[in-house]
């Protein structure tokens, strides 16, 4: 459970900075693989669980309009990705208290739960104003390219499962 957390943090960490990268142009220019090694991550990627706009062949006026609404929504993403780490930090150190603070468990995992909430909120209205710049054929490109995605994620998460199995 613990690792989940972190994995939320993560994303949210990476959230704001493709909100931000977003808003000043560097995304949904076209320019394929991102920058951090993998398609969604930089130029032209929406991010994790987003779909990718470097495949789908935006004009510039929606590249523009892209930009436009990843800017609207960067302050909110920045905030919202600050709470979720000053909250796991938080749930960590209760975690760690000695003695152990059930109440304290408690409370700060529950608000660790509002942050990840109000991140995927933002991720979501985010995702919403870009979908609906797409036309239908890009949206239905965005599908198929989430699909095929999704399909080699899972192909990658059984092969590691493959090697963790004791030979």
């Amino acid at each position: 459970m613990h690792m989940n957390f972190r994995k939320m943090t993560a994303a949210a960490a990476g959230a704001a900075l493709l909100v931000a990268g977003l808003a000043t142009g560097a995304f949904a220019q076209g320019h394929g693989e991102g920058r951090r090694g993998g398609p969604g991550f930089g130029p032209g990627g929406m991010g994790r669980g987003g779909f990718p706009l470097a495949g789908l062949d935006l004009t510039g006026t929606q590249r523009q309009q892209v930009r436009d609404v990843m800017e609207r929504h960067r302050d909110d993403m920045r905030q919202a990705a600050e709470r979720l780490r000053e909250a796991h930090r938080a749930q960590r150190e209760a975690v760690e208290a000695v003695p152990m603070n059930e109440g304290l468990i408690r409370s700060t995992s529950q608000a660790l739960a509002t942050a990840q909430t109000d991140v995927a909120l933002v991720q979501a209205r985010a995702h919403n104003e870009v979908w609906t710049l797409l036309t239908p054929e890009q949206q239905a490109k965005a599908k198929e390219l989430k699909a095929e995605r999704e399909k080699r994620m899972q192909e990658r998460r059984e092969r590691m499962q493959q090697r963790r199995q004791p030979r």
